[in-house]
């Protein structure tokens, strides 16, 4: 069953772009995508999860379709799903995050514990403001960013993800994706990481956590999955090797069966 776009309006006013497909009443699985991507960034994966999941793909505040704000919080984005999730009346959901998106999940169920019932945390980070490239990155070219990302920033951006190969289109796809998120969000949201220290609260997390991670990572190092699996108390890591940042882009079937088996051990333990 193909997804379907629709637009939903969160009660604090936000109009959350969102793909859906699915029947409900199956396992509720909500998608947060990385930084500066949209609900696409798991179209890959989509076709692969089975018919009876319920699986909603958001496209985070300020990205792509969805209503711009004034705040790009980690936080922020963790009351938007608990929000996405309370206004679908979905039960409490598996929630998959990229990235960006992984640590919005793992905010999700620190803020929001009833709304989850598991995290895949994929490509997460442990901290972002002690990370001496990112902060150069951040303050050398996205705090100045005139009012459009420029194409090649985009591209340069969303090749850095990956370390092999993926579908044929599917790269520029993505970087036309990303290019439909305002340079305002680009610059708000990549401040907002560096503002954001969440590592002293992860213990708070009491869910199951499934940590995938690619060892070509060129983003996340090894270092912060150590971390994580840590400081998160029932976490679990799957390493991809070979593989980049992006790793549901580039081995989207083993992403999804890993996803699978991850839910099915949610269902065993409860």
């Amino acid at each position: 069953m193909p997804a379907t776009l629709q637009h939903v309006r969160l009660p604090n006013g936000l109009v959350i772009e969102c793909a859906e497909q699915g029947r409900r009443g199956g396992a509720a699985v909500l998608l947060l995508h990385g930084i500066t991507d949209t609900w696409r960034s798991f179209e890959p994966v989509l076709r692969w999860l089975p018919p009876d999941w319920h699986v909603v793909s958001m496209t985070q505040r300020g990205h792509g379709g969805s209503s711009s704000a004034a705040s790009y919080r980690t936080r922020d984005f963790a009351a938007d799903a608990a929000a996405m999730v309370a206004t679908l009346e979905l039960p409490p959901v598996l929630v998959v995050g990229h990235s960006m998106g992984a640590v919005n999940a793992l905010r999700l169920a620190i803020d929001h514990p009833a709304a989850v019932r598991g995290v895949v945390a994929a490509g997460g980070f442990a901290s972002f403001s002690d990370k001496p490239e990112l902060v150069d990155f951040v303050q050398g070219q996205m705090l100045t960013l005139d009012e459009q990302v420029p194409r090649e920033l985009a591209e340069s951006f969303q090749r850095d993800t990956v370390a092999g190969p993926v579908a044929p289109g599917l790269l520029q796809t993505m970087v036309d994706e990303c290019l439909r998120t305002p340079a305002a969000t680009w610059r708000g949201a990549f401040a907002a990481l560096l503002d954001d220290d969440f590592s002293t609260e992860l213990h708070k997390v009491q869910v199951s956590v499934l940590l995938p991670w690619g060892d070509a990572d060129a983003f996340s190092p090894e270092s912060d999955q150590q971390r994580l699996q840590r400081q998160l108390p029932r976490a679990t890591r799957v390493v991809y090797n070979g593989v980049g940042h992006a790793l549901h882009w580039e081995q989207p079937r083993r992403f999804a069966d890993d996803l699978m088996a991850f839910e099915r051990s949610l269902r065993v333990s409860c």
